[in-house]
C-alpha cells in the first residue's frame, strides 16, 4: 500500500489580477521505503505541492493520504507521521545541540527522559555526539544540516520531506548527507520525499523521479529509465533528460560553499 497517494491534488491562489492555478492536479504514489526525487523548473508547482503534503498549505481540490492519514480530514494525524526539513533551519543560535534535540522531543510529547535518550541516539546516528554541548550558532553548514535532519527524525517519522537539503554545502558535506539519507532508508525503512535543483543529487539518491511542470506530472520513472526514454543515449545525464522533458532547466541552486 502506498505511503503517499494523491489524486487531482490542486491549489489555486486568488489574486487581484485573477486566480493563479499553481498546482492543477497532481496524481502520484510513493511506496514505503522509497526515496522519491520530486523535480521541476521554477513555477512548476513543486514547492506548493510539498507545502500541501506537509499540511502547511490546504489544497483547494483533489485528495491525498500521507502515512495512512487523510490530508484534508486529518492534517494533525499527518503531522504525527512525517518529518520536514526545510531549506532554512529554525534553531535558536543560543541553544546547544542537545537542548534543541530534547526540546523537539518534548514538543512531540516524549517524556523528559525519553527525549534525552532520543537526543543521544540521534546524535550517535548523525555524527553529532561530540557537538551536543556546542551552541548551534557555532556549527558549520554541514553540521547544521545534520542537526536539521536529527530534528526532523525525533519522533521516528514514517515519511521524511527534504526540501533542497544540500543547497550551499560543499561537495564533501553533500556526499556525507547523501550517505545519511541512504542509511535512513536502509536502516529504518524511512520513506524520503526529496526536492532538489541538483540533478546529479536526484540521480544519485532517488529510486524514482517525478517531474512536474505547469502544475501537473509530466514524467516519472527511475533515473535510468528517464535518461533512456527522453535523452536516448547510454551516457546521457539526468540534465539531458530533464531539458528534453520540460524544455528548460531547473532553477539555479545557490552554490556558495559553506564552511565545514
Amino acid at each position: 500500500m502506498a505511503i503517499i497517494s494523491t489524486a487531482g491534488l490542486s491549489r489555486t491562489f486568488t489574486t487581484k489580477s485573477g486566480p493563479v492555478h499553481a498546482v492543477r492536479g497532481i496524481d502520484l504514489t510513493v511506496e514505503p521505503g522509497e526515496i522519491l526525487g520530486f523535480l521541476g523548473p521554477n513555477g512548476a508547482g513543486k514547492t506548493t505541492t510539498l507545502r500541501m503534503l506537509t499540511t502547511l498549505l490546504p489544497p483547494t481540490g483533489g485528495a491525498a493520504t500521507v502515512a495512512g492519514h487523510d490530508l484534508l480530514r486529518d492534517p494533525a494525524g499527518v503531522r504525527t507521521r512525517i518529518g520536514y526539513v526545510a531549506q532554512a533551519g529554525g534553531v535558536d543560535p543560543q541553544e546547544t545541540v542537545r537542548d534543541e534535540l530534547v526540546l523537539q522531543g518534548r514538543l512531540y510529547h516524549l517524556p523528559q527522559a525519553e527525549a534525552a535518550a532520543r537526543a543521544e541516539e540521534l546524535a550517535d546516528v548523525l555524527g553529532l555526539t561530540g557537538l551536543l554541548h556546542r551552541r548551534t550558532a557555532a556549527l558549520s553548514g554541514g553540521q547544521r544540516r545534520r542537526l536539521d535532519l536529527a530534528l526532523g527524525l525525533t519522533h521516528r517519522p514514517a515519511v521524511l520531506f527534504l526540501d533542497e537539503p544540500t543547497t550551499g554545502l560543499d561537495p564533501g558535506s553533500r556526499a556525507d548527507l547523501w550517505d545519511l539519507v541512504r542509511r535512513l532508508r536502509d536502516t529504518y525503512g524511512t520513506t524520503v520525499f526529496l526536492t532538489t535543483h541538483y540533478l546529479d543529487e536526484a540521480d544519485a539518491l532517488a529510486d524514482r523521479i517525478v517531474v512536474v511542470d505547469e502544475g501537473v506530472v509530466v514524467a516519472e520513472g527511475t533515473p535510468a529509465a528517464l535518461k533512456e526514454r527522453y535523452a536516448g543515449a547510454p551516457d546521457a545525464t539526468l540534465q539531458d533528460a530533464f531539458l528534453a522533458i520540460t524544455g528548460r532547466g531547473p532553477a539555479p541552486a545557490d552554490t556558495t560553499p559553506v564552511a565545514v
